[in-house]
């Protein structure tokens, strides 16, 4: 089994990267996905959440309210703190089951947003950085998600910057250009990388 971390900043192209090892046959565990699922109704971390920032959080059918929560802790470093004391535990447990669950020779993918920001880089057997320069990003955000360009360059720089992210980068797939010469590299990738280590061939320099 090869356990791969897999990151990028806001509008690099982490999901299609991520859609794409899928579809290659990797098992992609999604952080946020799981984030997510652990604050459902009826769920540990539900109740754990409410009972910290109190019912106003909660929608009146018993669901979370993200909004709500949302408007709580980014204002409040110590709220989002205390948030993550109650989230991240959850998420790592559920993500290691998952990857207990998959097959002695899978690759699991780990799609984590924040490998960098939350120093997580040591948990993986290899890091994979998606990166795309900041105009690059700036116009997909504009485009896809319908922000601002201010809006979307604040939110560029309010993550981790490339130099960091190749700091911990093994592999660094450049998005810069298109879609099918990203694909085309994810495809090298799992062939000639992570296919050969998942069965025991040992992870080739590059």
């Amino acid at each position: 089994m090869l356990s791969v971390g897999l990151t990028g900043g806001i509008g690099s192209g982490k999901s299609t990267v991520a859609a794409e090892l899928a579809r290659l046959g990797a098992v992609v565990v999604d952080a946020d996905r799981i984030a997510r699922e652990v604050v459902e109704p009826g769920t540990p971390g539900l109740a754990a959440v409410a009972a910290e920032f109190g019912p106003e959080v909660l929608r009146p059918d018993g669901s979370l309210d993200r909004q709500a929560l949302a408007a709580r802790v980014f204002a409040d470093p110590a709220a989002l703190r205390r948030l993550g004391e109650i989230t991240h535990p959850l998420v790592a447990a559920e993500s290691r089951r998952r990857q207990e669950a998959a097959a002695p020779d899978a690759v699991v993918v780990h799609d984590v947003p924040l490998i960098v920001e939350n120093g997580l880089a040591d948990h993986y057997d290899l890091v994979v950085v998606v990166g795309a320069d900041e105009d690059t990003r700036t116009a997909r955000l504009v485009s896809s998600r319908s922000m601002t360009e201010d809006d979307a360059r604040a939110r560029i720089r309010a993550q981790a910057d490339d130099d960091a992210r190749r700091a911990v980068a093994d592999v660094w797939l450049d998005n810069s250009g298109t879609t099918d010469e990203l694909l085309s590299a994810v495809g090298r990738l799992w062939r000639e990388r992570l296919l050969p280590a998942a069965h025991g061939s040992g992870l080739t320099a590059g």
